[in-house]
Formats: C-alpha cells, structure tokens, sequence
C-alpha cells in the first residue's frame, strides 16, 4: 500500500459520499491507497453511511468506530496506527479541504527520500470562513510561529502529507495536529508549504469555538516549546568514517 488518506470524523453523514467519490477521483492510477474514517463518537448516521459505504465501494475503504470522542488528534493517531500506506494524508471530514490539491502535493512529497521526515503542509492562502474565525487563526498561526520557527502559515489545515514512520515517532498529545510541522522538524524533517483550495462547508457545523481552541493552545504551545527546547539529535558516524 502507497497512501492512507486518514479522516477522522465526528457527525458528518451529509459529507461523507461526496468526499469520498472526490478521493477516489484524485489518486485513481496514481497509487494504491486507502482511505481511512475514524468515527470519533458521532451521534448521527456517520457511521452507518460509512459501513454501508465499504460494503458497496469498490475503492478500499477502512471504518473504525471510537465508543465516545476523544479529539481530532487521537482519531488521527488510531487512524495512522491502523494504516498500511507508507504515505499518510490527513483530511479533514468536513469536505472544506479539495482532494483535487493532493495530486501537486504528493509531487512535492516525491521529491523525498524513503529515509527522510518531511510534511507537506497545505496553506489555505482564500479561506472560505467567517471574517472573526479568520481572525482568529491569523492571530494564533502568528503567535505559534513565531515562538515555535515551524515555517508553515497554516497549521490548521487538515491536508498534510506525511510519511508513516515519522508520525510514529513523534510523541502524542491532544492537539498535536495543530504542531505537527514544529515536530517533524525537531526530528530533522523538512516542511513544505504547499498553497490549496479551501471550500464552504456544505454539510453540518464547525465542531470548534475560540475559548476551546485558546484554552488548550496556550497549554499545547508551552508544551511543545519544552519539547523543543529539550530535544537533541545524534548524529552516527559511519564506521568506514571512524
């Protein structure tokens, strides 16, 4: 297996079908993939769209069922420890990201080697929300990157691509999703800004608030600081070299 597209997904029946056909479209001939949905505790017919779905799909579709949410991070986590592909791509649920981007980010993502860390990170340059929650993220995206140096404008976009022996190695917390960039580079890894389409919700509604978002952000972002600022790298010397 090439790619696991890995979507976690709490009430969001409506989105489900269309997503999922614009996935196929998307890497069709370009790879073996699967897409994975994590149901984190919907109380709607997510799940059961889901499985009736993989039942009559020809495309291989992966449906794991959390008893009661526990974020966005964790389904991500049981999402990619469940995976095959060698190439992880998040998504989120919601049908706001375009899986037409994937094709130009997974040439970005070519470009590395198999024994290199690297995220190929989508920046939502026009997105298609509310002036207030766009001032929100402008604020926070400019307060993390400043303090955390992560290179990449948008953290929270959902499209990413990264390869599965690096998301296994980095430590797990909740909220992690929003840092991934800052600790792929503390392992050496490369980021890449690659600018996608970003779309109107047509189904459900936003599962986020500010003070959510703000209480949990300033405790992540002094976490993730420590992480940083603890970490060191070895570098091995060949024995030829020695």
């Amino acid at each position: 297996m090439d790619i696991s597209v890995v979507i976690p997904a709490k009430n969001e029946e409506g989105n489900i079908l269309p997503l999922v056909a614009e996935i196929v479209d998307a890497l069709h001939g370009r790879a073996s993939f699967e897409i994975i949905y994590i149901d984190d505790g919907s109380d709607d017919a997510t799940y059961q769209t889901l499985t009736r779905l993989s039942e009559n799909t020809q495309c291989n579709l992966v449906v794991i069922k959390h008893r009661v949410s526990v974020g966005q991070s964790t389904a991500i986590f049981t999402g990619v420890n469940h995976a095959k592909g060698k190439l992880i791509i998040t998504m989120d649920a919601d049908g706001q990201n375009d899986p037409a981007d994937i094709p130009k980010m997974l040439e970005a993502a070519n470009a590395f080697t198999d024994s290199e860390h690297f995220c190929i990170a989508g920046y939502r340059k026009n997105r298609k929300d509310t002036p207030w929650k766009r001032f929100q993220s402008r604020i926070a995206n400019g307060v993390r990157s400043k303090i955390l140096r992560d290179n990449t404008p948008d953290t929270g976009c959902g499209l990413k691509i990264i390869p599965r022996k690096t998301f296994l190695q980095l430590p797990y917390f909740d909220h992690i999703h929003r840092f991934l960039p800052a600790l792929i580079k503390r392992l050496g890894g490369k980021i890449v800004v690659v600018e996608v389409n970003h779309r109107d919700r047509c189904h459900g509604v936003s599962k986020y608030n500010m003070l959510g978002r703000l209480g949990a952000g300033v405790v992540d972002l002094i976490g993730v600081m420590w992480l940083l600022r603890r970490n060191k790298l070895a570098q091995i010397v060949p024995n030829d070299d020695i």
